[in-house]
């Protein structure tokens, strides 16, 4: 940053991220959002983004103040402020309004009707304005991947789950899959669910395993939508994916080789239904992302949690942007065991999919390895 930005300045902006963090699962598809007002160092109120369509951080924390004067105070933000009406009016408006001088931002608001605006207006309205640059900007923006990759492509951020022994299987040769990973990692998994718009499977996950994909954490006051990729619509109508629906939201995939009937089957149950075309494999699953990403509302983050093929076919379409992988203290053996990843991959070492970063941590008995493998 900028050498007119001191130390407790970084400190609070810290803290606007550190805040925005509790929107996790909840402001989708907005951005996570945390801000901060001070005065001469002295922290004045606080907020953060709560809950979709509900007031912003910026708006919280000028609330969070009280009856203070604001004038010449400085307000830190994690993500640069809107400028334009939506549910909730233009942030900009609320700190002109309220009198404060400085605006520090962590990150910048890759959308069209924002994208470098707000602070444009900030500035012609006499306010001083600080951009991140830097380690703390990268941070604030690794905390909104999913609504930069939708802003920026169209497409949810997608998040693949897998667990595999120690020889890299997710079954053994007869197919047993549960459980592989330990109660505690399972836990975590229901805890990721809660923060995704969606949690998607293959259509032979399935059927084999006959899911919910529903977070069963107490603490989860939401559930994502259900994806199953499901070419030929081959879903039960007995499965409890479709017993859910339509309270539990529960789209189906599929192409244009699916039987009407079996569509329509699907529709009358309560599930809705996505036709995607394309002539391979990975181009149906680029065509399914934009369609999803289309929606009302869109959706701007899924787990991919199933099966090997279908990861396969989503790497090969080069739409895999985190990876998260646990590795049990198991060894399965078998030449028939199944991979995490299926599909075509790689040809030689120097195509592989490289990791931006990788890092790992114990989750009781299992590893789990986190690979990031695109920034938005």
């Amino acid at each position: 940053m900028e050498s007119s930005v001191s130390t407790r300045d970084l400190e609070l902006l810290t803290r606007a991220i550190e805040l925005g963090r509790n929107g996790i699962g909840s402001v989708s598809p907005n951005p996570q959002v945390g801000a901060v007002i001070a005065r001469d160092g002295e922290v004045l109120g606080e907020g953060w983004h709560e809950r979709y369509g509900q007031a912003h951080a910026e708006v919280n924390a000028i609330v969070d103040c009280g009856a203070i004067d604001l004038t010449g105070a400085t307000i830190y933000v994690s993500l640069e402020p809107c400028c334009h009406q939506g549910q909730q009016p233009p942030c900009t408006d609320a700190i002109t309004a309220a009198g404060i001088s400085r605006v520090v931002v962590a990150s910048d608001d890759p959308t069209e009707k924002s994208s470098g605006r707000g602070l444009g207006i900030l500035r012609d309205e006499g306010v001083e304005v600080e951009v991140a640059s830097g380690e703390l900007a990268a941070i604030a923006r690794l905390e909104n991947q999913a609504f930069r990759k939708h802003a920026r492509s169209g497409k949810p951020w997608v998040l693949f789950k897998s667990a595999m022994s120690i020889d890299g299987k997710v079954a053994t040769r007869e197919g047993d899959s549960q459980w592989i990973s330990d109660a505690s990692s399972r836990e975590l998994v229901h805890l990721w669910r809660a923060e995704v718009d969606a949690v998607a499977v293959g259509i032979g996950t399935a059927i084999a395993d006959d899911p919910q994909l529903t977070v069963r954490a107490q603490e989860a006051e939401t559930q994502p939508r259900r994806i199953v990729f499901d070419s030929d619509c081959r879903l039960p109508l007995d499965s409890q994916l479709v017993a859910g629906a339509p309270e539990l939201e529960l789209i189906v995939i599929v192409t244009r080789a699916a039987p009407r009937s079996a569509v329509e089957a699907l529709e009358s149950a309560g599930a809705e239904v996505i036709v995607v075309s394309g002539e391979n494999e990975p181009l149906r699953i680029s065509d399914a992302l934009t369609q999803l990403g289309n929606l009302d509302p869109p959706v701007t983050a899924i787990m991919l949690e199933g099966g090997p093929h279908l990861a396969g076919a989503f790497f090969d379409a080069g739409e895999i942007d985190e990876v998260r992988l646990f590795v049990a203290p198991l060894v399965l053996g078998g030449s028939t065991a199944r991979d995490p990843v299926e599909g075509m991959g790689a040809t030689a070492i120097a195509d592989a999919t490289r990791a931006l970063s990788l890092t790992a941590e114990q989750v009781a008995d299992d590893i789990l390895l986190t690979a990031r493998l695109r920034e938005w």
